[in-house]
C-alpha cells in the first residue's frame, strides 16, 4: 500500500477500511448445483396438496416422472464425479472416497441397474460434496481459492472484475505442522543429532537470587554450577558452546543439562518453531548441526518427504497422478516415522489431518469504487456495536485478571508474567465463558431496542439515518480493548442484476460473517497466497506505527487452529514472548519468555513490562484467547424460532432464519422420493421458506445447501434431520434464507463462468487511544 492512496474511510465515520481486501469464493460454477433440479418436476409436485391421497393414476404419473427424473440427476452426478477436478477436490479432502465411493459409483449403470440403496447414497455423496464446491464461500485449495481485490475510491461504481488467465494465478502445497514434528520426533532419537540440539529453559521458570522460580512452589536454590548453566539454556547455544562460554568441560554441562531436565526447568528436544513452512524451519535447525555425519541422515530423511510432497504439488488437478503421489508420500511418512500417515477425525483432532495440504490463489481479481463504498455507511452502525461488546468484554476480564494479580502480589514479590498466566488458565479467565455469555445477553437486549422490530414480519426495512442516534446512545464509546481489538473482518455479499448494474453501483449488499477482534486476512492462508505480503505488512503498520507485543500461539488447537490459520504479519520490531507453550523460534530477536516479564501497575492498568523497560497492555498478551471467546459472538438478532430478514438501506444486515422443530420434520421419514418430495415442498410452504437456503444441525459438521426443487439435495436433508432425530429428539435445525442466490452470481472467470463469492473486508477502528501502542 503506498502513501499516495487515501485512507479508505467507512461513512458514518470511526472505522478506516484496508485498501486490500479478499475475494472469497469456491472453484466450481455456481449453476453446477442447479442442474440439479429437473426442470418442471416442482411445479408437478406442488399439484398435490398437504391433504391430498398420495395414490391413483395421476399420482403414479407423477411418481413414474420423478423416477425418471432422478435416472437423469443420477446421469448427470456420475458426468460431475468423472470431472478430473472434482475428483482432484475429493482426492483433498478425502481420497478413500474416490476408491469406496466415486470408483463404484461410475461403474453402476443408471436406468438399467438397480436404484438400490448404495447407489442412491453414492448419489448423495456427490451431490454433497458438489454443493460445497459449487456455492460455500469457503477458503481451501483450488476448490475454494483466495481472490484478491483493493480499494479505488476515485471509481465510481460498485466493483469491476478483471478475470485474469486462467482460473488460478498460483498454488502450493504445504506440510501439516504436526507431520514434520512427527519426523523430528524420530530424527531426535539419533544421539550424534541431539548432541547439536539446544536445551531451553521453560517458559515460566525464572532465575533470580541464586534461585530457581516456578509457579506455586518456594524458591529453590541450586548449584552454580547448574545456575551458570540455566541462564544460558536459550534455545539457540548446544551444550558444546555452553561448555565454551562457561569455561567448563562438556560433560560437565551436559551432567548439568539432565538435572535440569530432570526438574523440569530445561527442554532438551528437537522442537520445530510454528510456521507456514514448518520443513524449512526444520531444516534451517538441521544444517546448524556441525557434525556432517549425523546432519547429513537427518537432511536426507527430511529430503524424502520434501520430494514426495514436490511430487503431489507437480500432479496439479491431475486426480490419478495427485492419488498417486498422496499414497506415495504417505508411505515414505509411515517408513520414516513408523506411524499413520492420516490422522483419525475427531473431536480432538485440528484441521489439517492430512500430511499435506493446498492452497491457491484465484487469476481473478476485483476493483471496488465509490458506489460500493457509498452503500456499507449501515455496516458502520454494527462495527460500532462490536466495539462496545469488546469493550465491555475487555472490562470484565480485567477485573478478573485484577484479582488474580493483588491475590499474588500480597506475597511482596513482583508477579511474572508466566505466574500470572498459569493462574488465569484456561485462559483468559475460567470466567470468560459465562461472561462473554452476559455480554452477549445484552447485546442482544439493546439492538432490540434499537431496531423495535414489529412481532411476526418476515422483512423489515430501516434507514441508518432513522438508526444512527439509537446506535450512538446504545453503543458509541472510543475503543478501549486489546489490540486485536480495533480489527473486525465483516464479509459483505454483492447482488446486481447484472455487470452493468454492478459497475455502475446499482447493488443490494448482505452482511455475511462479522470476525470480531480479529483480522483473518493477517492467517496464513490468506498471506501466503498474497501477490506482495509487503503490502499487507504496509496496512499493518498503519494500523500500529510502535511494536507490538505477541503471544506464542499453540501450534494447533482442535476444530479451529493449524498451521494454514497462524498469524502470519509479524514484523521485525515485534516482541514474541512465550506463555506456556513455546512454539517460536529463539534465534529471533525479540523473543522472550513470559517468566522474563514482569506484571506492573502502571496509571491504574496492569501492564506486562519486558527487561528493556517496555510496557504493554497486559491484555495484549491474552489478545489471541480474548478473539477466540469474542470472534463469532456478534449479533443484532432477537432469539426466537423465526426472525425476520433486517434490511438498513441497501444493505441487508441478518438474513430470515427459521429455527424449526426436527420432530416436525414429517417427510424425513417417508421411504418413497415421489413421496418425500411433495411433503418436504409442504413443510416448505407451510414454514414460507424460500428456494434456496442453508441448514445447519448440531449434528452435522458444516452448514449445507439445500434446493427444494431438488429431489436429491430434500433426501440429504431428510436423513440430516433423521440422524438428528435420533440424537436429540427435542433438537432444532436453523434454517436461513441463501442471499445472494446461485442465481445471482457475478463473479467471473476468463471463460465467463459465474461464482458465488463474498468481500471480506477489515475494519480498522480509528476510536482507539495510544495509536501505535500495542
Amino acid at each position: 500500500m503506498s502513501d499516495e492512496h487515501a485512507p479508505v474511510l467507512l461513512p458514518g465515520g470511526g472505522w478506516r477500511l484496508w485498501e486490500q481486501f479478499a475475494l472469497r469464493g469456491p472453484g466450481f460454477p455456481a449453476d453446477g448445483v442447479l442442474r440439479l433440479a429437473p426442470p418442471g418436476l416442482a411445479e408437478a409436485a406442488d399439484k398435490f396438496g398437504p391433504g391430498d391421497e398420495l395414490a391413483g393414476p395421476e399420482w403414479q404419473a407423477f411418481a413414474d416422472d420423478l423416477a425418471t427424473a432422478a435416472v437423469h440427476t443420477a446421469r448427470h452426478l456420475q458426468q460431475i464425479a468423472a470431472q478430473p477436478r472434482f475428483q482432484a477436490a475429493l482426492a483433498w479432502q478425502n481420497p478413500a472416497v474416490l476408491r469406496t465411493g466415486i470408483a463404484p459409483f461410475l461403474r453402476w449403470t443408471p436406468g438399467t441397474d438397480s436404484r438400490s440403496s448404495m447407489p442412491r447414497q453414492r448419489e448423495e455423496l456427490v451431490a454433497h460434496y458438489w454443493q460445497r464446491f459449487c456455492v460455500k464461500n469457503d477458503t481451501i485449495g483450488f476448490f475454494g481459492p483466495v481472490g484478491w481485490g483493493r480499494w479505488d475510491v476515485s471509481a465510481p461504481g460498485a466493483v469491476v472484475v478483471d478475470p485474469g488467465r486462467g482460473f488460478l494465478a498460483a498454488h502450493e502445497v504445504y506440510f501439516s505442522g504436526w507431520a514434520v514434528d512427527a519426523l523430528a520426533k524420530v530424527l531426535a532419537q539419533d544421539p550424534a543429532l541431539m548432541r547439536w540440539i539446544p536445551p531451553r529453559r521453560v517458559s515460566f521458570v525464572r532465575c533470580a537470587d541464586g534461585a530457581v522460580h516456578v509457579p506455586g512452589r518456594p524458591a529453590q536454590r541450586i548449584g552454580a554450577t547448574e545456575l551458570a548453566v540455566l541462564k544460558l539454556c536459550d534455545g539457540t547455544r548446544h551444550p558444546d558452546a555452553i561448555a565454551a562460554e562457561l569455561g567448563m568441560d562438556r560433560d560437565e554441562v551436559v551432567r548439568a543439562v539432565g538435572e535440569l531436565v530432570s526438574r523440569r526447568w530445561v527442554q532438551w528436544r528437537l522442537e520445530v518453531p510454528a510456521a507456514t513452512h514448518p520443513d524449512r524451519a526444520l531444516r534451517r535447525i538441521l544444517e546448524r548441526v556441525p557434525d556432517e555425519a549425523a546432519r547429513t541422515r537427518a537432511l536426507d530423511r527430511l529430503a524424502v518427504l520434501e520430494r514426495g510432497r514436490d511430487a503431489v504439488r507437480a500432479a496439479g488437478t491431475d486426480a490419478a497422478a495427485l492419488t498417486a503421489a498422496i499414497g506415495a508420500l504417505e508411505a515414505d511418512f509411515a517408513a520414516l516415522t513408523d506411524s499413520e500417515a492420516q490422522r483419525a477425525k475427531g473431536e480432538r483432532t485440528a484441521p489439517c489431518r492430512g500430511l499435506v495440504y493446498s492452497d491457491a490463489r484465484r487469476a481473478a481479481t476485483a476493483t471496488a469504487g465509490a458506489g460500493l463504498l457509498a452503500h456499507l455507511e449501515p455496516l458502520q452502525l454494527c462495527l460500532t456495536a462490536a466495539r462496545w461488546m469488546t469493550n465491555r468484554f475487555a472490562d470484565a476480564v480485567r477485573v478478573r485478571l485484577r484479582t488474580v494479580y493483588d491475590r499474588l502480589r500480597a506475597s511482596g514479590e513482583p508477579v511474572d508474567l508466566g505466574t500470572l498466566w498459569l493462574h488465569t488458565l484456561p485462559s483468559p479467565h475460567p470466567d470468560a465463558g459465562d461472561l462473554i455469555d452476559a455480554v452477549q445477553a445484552e447485546l442482544r437486549a439493546k439492538w432490540a431496542r434499537v431496531l423495535d422490530l414489529p412481532a411476526g414480519v418476515r422483512r423489515v426495512r430501516l434507514t441508518a439515518a432513522d438508526l444512527a442516534e439509537r446506535v450512538r446512545r446504545e453503543f458509541d464509546e472510543p475503543g478501549d480493548g486489546w489490540s486485536l481489538a480495533r480489527y473486525i473482518s465483516p464479509d459483505v455479499l454483492v447482488i446486481a442484476d447484472d455487470e452493468v448494474a454492478l459497475a455502475r453501483g446499482d447493488v443490494r449488499l448482505v452482511l455475511g460473517e462479522m470476525h470480531c477482534a480479529l483480522n483473518t486476512m493477517g492467517a496464513s492462508l490468506f498471506v501466503h497466497q498474497h501477490p506482495d505480503r509487503d503490502a499487507l505488512l504496509a496496512e499493518t503498520t498503519r494500523d500500529f506505527p510502535g511494536s507490538r507485543l505477541l503471544p506464542m500461539l499453540p501450534k494447533e488447537l482442535p476444530l479451529k487452529w493449524s498451521t494454514r490459520s497462524r498469524p502470519s504479519l509479524d514484523r521485525p520490531e515485534d516482541h514474541y514472548v512465550a506463555l506456556v507453550d513455546q512454539t517460536g523460534d529463539p534465534h529471533r530477536p525479540r523473543t522472550l519468555l513470559g517468566a522474563d516479564v514482569t506484571v506492573e501497575d502502571r496509571a491504574g492498568r496492569l501492564t506486562a513490562v519486558l527487561p528493556d523497560g517496555t510496557g504493554y497492555d497486559l491484555l495484549d498478551v491474552y489478545a489471541n484467547t480474548l478473539t477466540q471467546r469474542v470472534m463469532d459472538r456478534f449479533t443484532l438478532r432477537p432469539e426466537g424460532a423465526h426472525t425476520p430478514r433486517i434490511t438498513v438501506d441497501r444493505l441487508t444486515l441478518a438474513r430470515e432464519t427459521w429455527h424449526l422443530p426436527v420432530s416436525e420434520v414429517d417427510f424425513a421419514d417417508d421411504k418413497a422420493e415421489a413421496a418425500r418430495f411433495v411433503r418436504a415442498r409442504h413443510w416448505q410452504r407451510r414454514h414460507e421458506l424460500p428456494r434456496f437456503v442453508f441448514v445447519v444441525s448440531p449434528t452435522e459438521p458444516r452448514p449445507f445447501y439445500v434446493d427444494f426443487d431438488s429431489p436429491v439435495y430434500v433426501t440429504i436433508l431428510a436423513k440430516a434431520a433423521r440422524r438428528l432425530a435420533r440424537k436429540d429428539p427435542d433438537a432444532r435445525l436453523k434454517v436461513s434464507e441463501m442471499l445472494p442466490t446461485p442465481e445471482q452470481a457475478w463473479l467471473t472467470d476468463d471463460e465467463g463462468r459465474r461464482y458465488t463469492s463474498e468481500l471480506r473486508f477489515v475494519a480498522v477502528d480509528q476510536t482507539v487511544t495510544g495509536e501505535g501502542d500495542a
